[in-house]
């Protein structure tokens, strides 16, 4: 028996880095899943990649979250089908270009603020209802460090996702009273596309990967999770360990499991 069996997860932006093994754990957890992704040929290699694991009832939804209509027409898809949405993953983001705020068109500004902040409204707007006719509807949001700590040259993405844990707040007051409990992930430094082009420096291996990272998804997503507005720091299971001479970046906790020092 899984942790999450007979679940319906939606993950947004499900095919690549974090989301990608979220869909991969929850699948191996026994959920059923919806993976949204933008592009084709990305649905199809996450399927692939399910499939050679056993897994064969993931429903494919070409989506981009900085539109608000893909969501209104998935919602109905799953009402119709399923009447209720068990989990929501709002991962999907998007990082932008790193540059000075007075030199960025308002064009890639915009895009950034709708596909980091909008697309929660969105999904909220379109989701609301089938999280309220779960038993126990859990909304997951990721987030960054970002949000946080104001840097030279991020100023569209951290403050798309400052915004977002305020919508995301908000809603969490909103729903009192709901079996429905929302939550943020930060999922802290992890080997993805995103990271290798923020600090293009790095080395890649010193990272935990996507997959040591999904068990404070599991977590967050169980019916008996009591969590609500609660800001997580993923922490680093199965095992990883930081490299010789790299240790002062990580926290070990009392489990063994790290955290970003």
């Amino acid at each position: 028996m899984g942790q999450l069996d007979g679940r319906l997860a939606l993950i947004t932006g499900g095919t690549r880095g974090i989301g990608a093994a979220v869909a991969q754990r929850f699948a191996a957890e026994g959920a059923d899943l919806i993976i949204a992704a933008r592009t084709s040929d990305d649905l199809e290699a996450i399927d692939d990649s399910l499939r050679s694991q056993g897994y064969d009832r993931a429903i494919l939804v070409p989506f981009d979250v900085a539109r608000h209509e893909p969501a209104i027409e998935l919602s109905n898809i799953v009402h119709e089908r399923f009447g209720k949405l068990d989990v929501l993953v709002s991962n999907a983001g998007m990082l932008g270009t790193l540059m000075p705020v007075a030199q960025m068109e308002a064009a890639e500004f915009e895009k950034i603020i709708a596909t980091n902040l909008s697309a929660l409204q969105y999904q909220l707007y379109a989701f609301h209802d089938l999280l309220r006719a779960s038993d126990a509807g859990r909304l997951i949001a990721v987030s960054s460090g970002a949000a946080l700590h104001p840097r030279s040259y991020w100023s569209p993405y951290g403050a798309a996702k400052a915004a977002m844990e305020f919508v995301l707040q908000s809603y969490v007051k909103e729903i009192k009273g709901t079996p429905v409990r929302a939550n943020i992930i930060d999922p802290g430094r992890i080997r993805t596309t995103m990271r290798a082009d923020a600090y293009p420096g790095e080395d890649p291996l010193s990272l935990p990967q996507p997959e040591c990272i999904t068990g404070t998804f599991v977590r967050l997503a169980q019916a008996s999770c009591t969590d609500n507005g609660t800001r997580v720091v993923a922490e680093i299971e199965g095992g990883w360990t930081p490299q010789p001479g790299d240790e002062d970046r990580w926290a070990r906790q009392p489990n063994g499991n790290f955290l970003p020092a």
